[in-house]
């Protein structure tokens, strides 16, 4: 079990990493940060992946819910240089929380960061 810090110290261990945050995509804020934002900017980035995340979630065209998770667990976006990719977080509370990593696509695995980002999420401890 691990709290936010350690959590995000240890996403920005996976080969590739430029950046990660905990985002509370109901609000859009940055419940903590590791690394670079796109852009240098971490506020804009979890904004935006907020954004992405509520599209997702909230997608008639995702049903598999069950009655303690949401329809989606990870979101994928390809860029031209870079990976980025959201984790949804199971919380004992209302689930509205996702780890967001960006990676150098020249550097990164993207099976190893989707592995390594599952396994952070199902240690991270939010309290």
């Amino acid at each position: 079990m691990t709290g936010i810090d350690g959590c995000l110290a240890e996403a920005m261990t996976i080969p590739g990493a430029r950046g990660a945050s905990l985002v509370d995509w109901t609000s859009g804020l940055a419940l903590g940060e590791a690394g670079e934002g796109p852009g240098r900017d971490h506020e804009s980035a979890a904004a935006d992946a907020a954004e992405l995340a509520r599209l997702a979630f909230e997608n008639s065209a995702f049903t598999a819910a069950t009655a303690r998770t949401g329809p989606v667990e990870d979101l994928i976006v390809t860029a031209r240089g870079s990976y980025h990719l959201l984790r949804f977080v199971e919380t004992e509370f209302d689930s509205s929380v996702c780890l967001y990593l960006w990676l150098d696509r020249g550097e990164a695995n993207l099976a190893v960061a989707l592995f390594r980002l599952k396994g952070l999420a199902e240690r991270l401890v939010l309290a």
